[in-house]
């Protein structure tokens, strides 16, 4: 697998949701909330996470074990979207608690989780980044 334009479109939204959700979430705790702060980045890091997700539709792998060239972790495409749709579901209807926990379960399964898949030996990123780091390549 090469670096394209689509690889570069992807993995920049993924690294910029990693480093803009804890600032979505941080904005509404404590005694200080900041709530403008919260739906700016909030939306930002939604349209990033919409555009990891969609953008991984057309990234296919058919060196892993896949299915027409979609691996397992394609699975987290329509698990995030339908989770982003429940989530505003639940703000819709003034259910705070819930929205956030829907997000913040979104934000360690999609960008935590997913990102450390993505490091695996035998993923792009993976031979890329730890290759390099342990000399492999």
């Amino acid at each position: 697998m090469q670096f394209t334009p689509l690889i570069a479109i992807h993995m920049s939204a993924a690294l910029a949701a990693v480093a803009l959700g804890p600032v979505a979430l941080w904005a509404r705790r404590g005694r200080t909330q900041r709530p403008r702060l919260h739906r700016a980045a909030g939306y930002a890091w939604v349209t990033l996470m919409v555009a990891a997700a969609l953008s991984a539709v057309f990234i296919r792998d058919f060196r892993l074990p896949n299915i027409a060239g979609y691996t397992p972790i394609h699975l987290l495409v329509p698990a995030t979207l339908g989770s982003l749709v429940i989530a505003f579901r639940l703000l819709a209807r003034g259910d705070i608690r819930g929205h956030r926990r829907w997000m913040q379960i979104l934000y360690v399964s999609a960008c935590l989780v997913a990102g450390a898949f993505t490091l695996l030996p035998g993923r792009y990123l993976g031979d890329l980044v730890l290759g390099r780091w342990l000399g492999l390549v």
